[in-house]
């Protein structure tokens, strides 16, 4: 009789620790958010940066000054609207993000394609959105706009960067193209001076995003590195990034996922073996951020893995200061 008591005793100790480990799961599950939930946390973010201006197109070209500094002028005068001249009150939203978590949370990171087509990381000396409406209408601009950009924001002055234009692909993903050559030399970027904070002053003919930016520079081997999410995360309600140490400017994604495998991963073998970084988790719970912070040391072919265990809840602004204070 003891020896089946005992053994009842282990088949139920058995059982429970089979529900708490089921329980566990569904717990992981049950707490995911719905991608619209992930998509409304940065839209909100990118809500919170967007500042708003009025012009009066009769008034031609008008300067503004941004929260950091930034000045960008607008001719009113080359502003249509379906193809038609603008008059009146216009409205214009701008963007500016210099760090990573502010690229972070807006999911605008810095990944620029390269010659054959892969995707590489570039280094930032501004990402920017303009955009200009009119009852609610977008409207076209027909010479190029001005951007005075203080290099004090980026780090200093960098002549090797060019501009770029970035587009939303079919997965969310921001990806950034390089402006090509300007036969009438109306667009670019230049550094005007040679003092070590010289402004940049960049020109570009359309609305949307633009960014300041060259490749990053490592001569060390590449590799292509994975990452598996909490149990019930995915590409569509969460995300991981990749922050270089000592590029605060700068921030990589891992911008696909297997559903058979539920792994991230940075599959043009991009990132440098010996880089050191930080890998990151970051999802929606409840109008809040929960993420996860990992050091790596980068070695071929990595794999990182993520629990709950290791996450965080913060606010939005939580999450910006944690990833601005990484090294």
């Amino acid at each position: 009789m003891k020896t089946n008591l005992k053994n009842i005793g282990l088949v139920l100790l058995a059982s429970i620790a089979l529900v708490s480990c089921s329980n566990d799961d569904n717990d992981n599950q049950n707490s995911a958010p719905s991608a619209a939930e992930f998509a409304n946390i940065r839209q909100t973010a990118l809500d919170n940066l967007t500042q708003e201006f009025t012009l009066v197109a009769e008034d031609g070209a008008t300067t503004f000054t941004s929260e950091k500094g930034v000045q960008f002028t607008i001719d009113g005068a080359c502003l249509t609207k379906n193809g038609n001249p603008v008059t009146g009150s216009v409205a214009v939203e701008f963007v500016e993000l210099f760090d990573a978590g502010s690229m972070l949370v807006t999911d605008k990171t810095t990944m620029g394609r390269l010659p054959n087509g892969d995707m590489g990381l570039l280094v930032s000396g501004g990402e920017f959105y303009i955009n200009a409406t009119q009852g609610g209408v977008e409207l076209d601009i027909t010479c190029p706009m001005q951007l005075l950009i203080p290099s004090t924001l980026t780090g200093g002055a960098d002549n090797t960067m060019t501009l770029w234009d970035g587009t939303i692909d079919e997965n969310g993903n921001l990806d950034w193209d390089e402006q090509g050559a300007d036969p009438v030399g109306q667009n670019g970027v230049f550094v005007e001076g040679t003092a070590l904070n010289a402004p940049y002053y960049a020109f570009f003919n359309s609305f949307g995003w633009t960014n300041v930016d060259r490749f990053y520079d490592d001569p060390r081997p590449r590799t292509t590195i994975l990452a598996e999410a909490p149990n019930g995360y995915n590409f569509g309600n969460s995300a991981i990034y990749l922050h270089y140490d000592g590029e605060a400017s700068t921030l990589a994604k891992l911008d696909t996922y297997n559903d058979a495998t539920n792994q991230f991963s940075e599959h043009y073998g991009q990132i440098p073996i010996g880089l050191e970084c930080h890998v990151i988790f970051a999802t929606e719970e409840a109008g809040q951020w929960r993420y996860a912070i990992k050091s790596a040391t980068i070695a071929a072919g990595d794999v990182y893995t993520f629990t709950m265990g290791e996450t965080t809840l913060g606010t939005e602004a939580q999450l910006v200061a944690a990833i601005n204070a990484l090294p």
